[in-house]
């Protein structure tokens, strides 16, 4: 045990460490990551590059909802890019078009991969993303028209002389596959066909790198047209996608719901989830119920972690068979806990966030991917990885929570504070003046020359003497 506790010890010391050095490199809040929202998942999270090991007591994961993505992250964000914003693909990145968009996020992935094939040297590989959401529809007076300079209000000029590979692919996948709806100028260098999270999907390549794109032009603003109004159809659905909400009414007890879907028509497929619920909402796992189709769904595998007061979260992980199209249900029962009043944050009626849920599962593909698709796709493969050809990996989070807590009624101490102040100025003060004051008789003088003969004068004049 007591090499046990030396083992966590030393674990939590250099996540504690990491998540200052990662604090202070970004200018984010990570310096919050403490013990009351931290972690050791079992089976959501594991290990990746080299260490591509099952040994979950290495693993940390911590959460902060109340946090959001700023400028004063993306400025050294885009510092570790090879070029920075100077040339590239980051000349787009500009903060006050990012930050107006409907969705943001950025994200940093470290892990060790091999230098050579005899993995006798480790190389540490940095890969960062960024993902934005536009609304064109709405920004475009219901045009759904884009192009690189309506979004980003700058275009591409050049490549970064350090990187290898600099393209930018376009999604020009029609929905009817007979009518072609998207016109694309100027003409891409290449079109590639991938297969995307079970979809095949084609895609306008533009390699910042080939010598003929910049020939006609000196910058390359890419855009896109309907050819003719699109219907109204709605969007396809994914296979897997989950909602959460909380229910119930008062400031004692509640429940939280989690409802996930699959979609898929003839294929039924597991899902892990993973639940971190802080320490003031009191989980009662009794209450934990799993519907699928109106009867239980017992999960086949589930580890439960109780929350201590004021030092770590719950943690709820779960095993569930999602059948094929149907609608799972997860509910469990909560208690509002009460906390000291300097507990509470500076808006304690705002409420208190609630860490997303985590599902991770292996969505099995309509359209089978074959190896040569892997070879050709690299980009593609990295950001949607797949086992083998008939499924891909998604991991999904759903929405935050935001719950009440019961807040009592800051604005009475702010009233005893101030008339207590008051009554301590006014009393102790007058009281202390007193006590501390010290008196000097001042006998009266008949003054100078100058009064002597201003009573002279009043005297002459029957006025009294000063």
């Amino acid at each position: 045990s007591n090499l046990w506790y030396l083992f966590s010890h030393s674990v939590d010391k250099a996540w504690k460490e990491l998540s200052n050095v990662l604090s202070g490199i970004f200018c984010a809040s990570l310096n919050f990551i403490d013990s009351t929202n931290t972690v050791t998942p079992t089976a959501s999270f594991k290990p990746l590059g080299l260490a591509n090991g099952t040994d979950h007591h290495l693993l940390r994961y911590a959460v902060l909802p109340r946090e959001v993505v700023c400028t004063e992250n993306l400025t050294p964000w885009k510092k570790l890019l090879p070029c920075g914003s100077k040339a590239g693909l980051a000349v787009l990145l500009k903060a006050e078009r990012l930050f107006h968009s409907s969705y943001h996020s950025q994200a940093v992935h470290v892990r060790p991969i091999c230098r050579d094939a005899s993995c006798l040297a480790v190389s540490w590989e940095l890969r960062q993303t960024l993902t934005v959401v536009f609304d064109s529809f709405s920004s475009g007076q219901g045009k759904k028209d884009w192009s690189l300079f309506k979004m980003f209000s700058r275009t591409l000029t050049d490549a970064c002389p350090l990187a290898s590979q600099s393209r930018v692919y376009v999604d020009i996948s029609p929905k009817n596959k007979e009518n072609e709806l998207l016109e694309v100028t100027p003409a891409p260098t290449s079109v590639h066909e991938a297969i995307v999270q079970g979809d095949k999907r084609t895609y306008a390549v533009y390699d910042l790198l080939s010598p003929s794109l910049f020939n006609t032009s000196r910058s390359l603003n890419v855009q896109l047209k309907w050819t003719r109004p699109q219907d109204s159809s709605e969007l396809p659905i994914p296979v897997l996608h989950a909602q959460r909400y909380v229910s119930g009414y008062g400031l004692q007890t509640g429940e939280i719901r989690t409802l996930i879907h699959n979609t898929h028509p003839y294929r039924a497929f597991p899902v892990i989830v993973l639940e971190t619920v802080p320490w003031y909402l009191r989980l009662y796992v009794h209450t934990l119920t799993i519907i699928t189709k109106g009867k239980e769904n017992k999960p086949s595998y589930i580890h439960y972690q109780p929350a201590q007061d004021r030092r770590q979260p719950h943690l709820l992980e779960m095993l569930i068979q999602l059948p094929a199209n149907s609608i799972t249900k997860i509910t469990i029962q909560f208690e509002r806990a009460l906390l000291k009043w300097t507990e509470y944050p500076p808006d304690p009626n705002h409420g208190f966030y609630v860490s997303s849920s985590v599902l991770s599962a292996l969505v099995p593909s309509v359209i089978a991917m074959k190896d040569v698709d892997v070879e050709q796709s690299p980009l593609f493969t990295s950001l949607f990885p797949s086992s083998d050809g008939s499924s891909y990996f998604v991991r999904l989070y759903t929405e935050p929570l935001l719950v009440n807590l019961p807040t009592p009624d800051f604005s009475m101490p702010y009233n005893v504070i101030c008339l207590t102040c008051t009554v301590v100025a006014v009393c102790y003060g007058s009281f202390y003046n007193l006590l501390t004051r010290t008196f000097h008789v001042e006998e009266p003088s008949r003054g100078g020359l100058a009064k002597r003969l201003a009573n002279v004068i009043r005297k002459f004049r029957g006025v009294p003497p000063l």
